[in-house]
């Protein structure tokens, strides 16, 4: 269970060590609580004052015995007590994937990460729009464009390590996974060149969760058991397009409207037939998602207006959406006319 309190203004003790509670102070100070600190179940000479009775106590379980007894003396004069976990180790990075960009499909320990950080490094595709609401941690925006990088990816690296250097928990959150085009090969590659202990958590890649979200399956039994993934930020080579278009199967094409017109191009010409179905999902599980479907021989012209972010999907599995979308609409068609039926 899950509950919201407001804490403006209100006194909270956070107990535990310094180190362990660090972020369990930052998080109730962020929330506006007037925080007090005690870091030992006997009190220190640096905690300062105490409040007589606190709205709440934060007990962050720091693995030191001897604070069984101020819980119970809270529970025996109805202080609520939150249970708080303790900050991990510090001066590491993990690369957290994002996913496609809506919070409702961060990871736990996506979510556990966030929680833990002292500094978060995103980007536009990640879902920074509640980051507030997942961290309290200090929040950077790296985030790049196409054709426009706001921090270039050397500096990205070295922005991480300095920091991990000089004891924070940074995250490095990115959109999808990170190791799908997210360039997390390279920054893992720099933290252990510096010497920084560093890990990875896998996100949803928006390969797959993307044409999810327009109802197309990236395989299917009968009609595509086979998809390959393919990064639409520099044209392929006459070699590339041939490969692609003798595979068969589903090809899943992610930032790919800027070299649309010659990926179209190189496929007719490899040889896929120019009434392959295609499909255009902007902006998945984002404000203004659309989809766009067309074939290999007209896509160019009928994406005229789409932009990145969005995920291309060449193959029949397209059909297949467009056949289960014609079911949908009549099912509800039904449900809209049964609820007509009994409401008269």
């Amino acid at each position: 269970m899950q509950l919201s309190i407001d804490l403006t203004g209100r006194e909270v003790l956070v107990t535990g060590s310094d180190h362990a509670a660090r972020q369990a102070v930052r998080r109730y100070a962020a929330a506006g609580a007037v925080v007090y600190r005690l870091s030992t179940p006997a009190g220190a000479a640096h905690d300062g004052p105490l409040p007589e009775r606190p709205f709440l106590v934060a007990a962050v379980d720091d693995g030191q015995p001897g604070w069984e007894s101020l819980l119970e003396r809270c529970a025996a004069t109805g202080i609520p007590v939150a249970a708080e976990p303790a900050a991990g180790p510090v001066g590491h990075v993990t690369l957290v994937g994002g996913g496609p960009g809506t919070t409702e499909l961060l990871t736990v320990a996506a979510v556990k990460a966030l929680r833990d950080a002292d500094v978060v490094f995103f980007d536009r595709l990640a879902p920074c729009q509640d980051l507030p609401d997942l961290t309290s941690a200090e929040l950077v925006d790296v985030g790049k464009k196409p054709g426009h990088h706001k921090v270039g990816q050397a500096d990205i690296e070295k922005l991480m390590v300095e920091s991990a250097l000089a004891g924070n928990n940074v995250v490095r959150l990115k959109g999808g996974d990170p190791y799908v085009f997210g360039r997390g090969g390279e920054e893992v590659a720099s933290c252990v060149a510096a010497g920084v202990p560093v890990r990875v958590i896998s996100g949803v890649t928006s390969a797959i969760s993307v044409p999810a979200a327009a109802g197309i399956p990236v395989t299917h039994r009968e009609v595509s058991h086979m998809f390959t993934v393919v990064s639409g930020h520099a044209p392929l080579t006459e070699k590339e397009h041939t490969h692609l278009a003798g595979l068969g199967g589903t090809i899943v094409v992610l930032m790919g409207i800027g070299t649309l017109h010659q990926l179209a191009a190189g496929l007719r010409k490899a040889g896929m037939r120019p009434d392959m179905p295609m499909a255009v999902v902007e902006r998945g599980y984002r404000p203004g998602q659309r989809t766009t479907i067309a074939d290999l021989g007209t896509i160019t012209s009928a994406a005229a207006g789409c932009s990145n972010p969005a995920v291309l999907v060449i193959g029949e599995v397209v059909r297949v959406a467009e056949a289960n979308r014609g079911h949908a609409e009549a099912a509800a068609d039904l449900d809209r006319l049964a609820a007509s039926l009994l409401g008269s």
